[in-house]
């Protein structure tokens, strides 16, 4: 799905979001055309402890760019279930996906809840994550999807200036204990 509309058409996107160094290029690139809520729901970021830090720096991403932020329910169990049995996979495999289809189905329940029919997430712009998978997901989830793989054009490049440019946090591991440990 392209972008359809210019911004002043009173468009709007519900965002999923992993992490503010990530969401910061795809917000710039998606504010020209959609009003944006953001959406953090990341249950397979372990520990605790490594999520709360995640979550102030995504707030802090939110309060300069001025979009709204919706913060999702931290329960791992959630992901621990979806990934049994997948924990020795590698990255971009099963185990990915299991994690990944768990947080986009939340964010479309979440996105139809408030109204909003289109949805996509920041997850592609990570060139440690399969753009073809995630956007095949995002499309079974359905025909208003925005499948984009925004790590195109410079957008994991933009993503690394910004967080420079705004001192983010950069974790070193997608937030999976099991990839962690891998």
């Amino acid at each position: 799905m392209a972008y359809s509309t210019k911004k002043d058409s009173g468009n709007w996107i519900f965002l999923h979001s992993c992490c503010a160094p990530c969401s910061s290029a795809v917000l710039e690139q998606l504010k020209k055309y959609y009003h944006i809520i953001l959406f953090f729901y990341n249950p397979n970021i372990m520990p605790a402890e490594e999520y709360e830090k995640r979550l102030a720096e995504q707030r802090r991403l939110a309060s300069i760019l001025d979009v709204e932020l919706i913060e999702g329910e931290y329960d791992n169990t959630a992901f621990l279930k979806v990934v049994r049995g997948l924990e020795s996979e590698p990255e971009k495999g099963r185990r990915c996906e299991a994690c990944i289809r768990l947080r986009l189905e939340k964010t479309a329940k979440a996105a139809k809840t408030r109204g909003i029919d289109t949805f996509t997430t920041t997850l592609s712009v990570s060139p440690h994550k399969n753009a073809e998978m995630i956007n095949k997901i995002l499309v079974e989830l359905s025909e208003n999807a925005l499948s984009e793989d925004f790590k195109k054009k410079d957008g994991y490049k933009r993503s690394l200036e910004l967080s420079k440019e705004y001192g983010f946090y950069r974790q070193n591991y997608c937030g999976c204990v099991f990839e962690k440990n891998a």
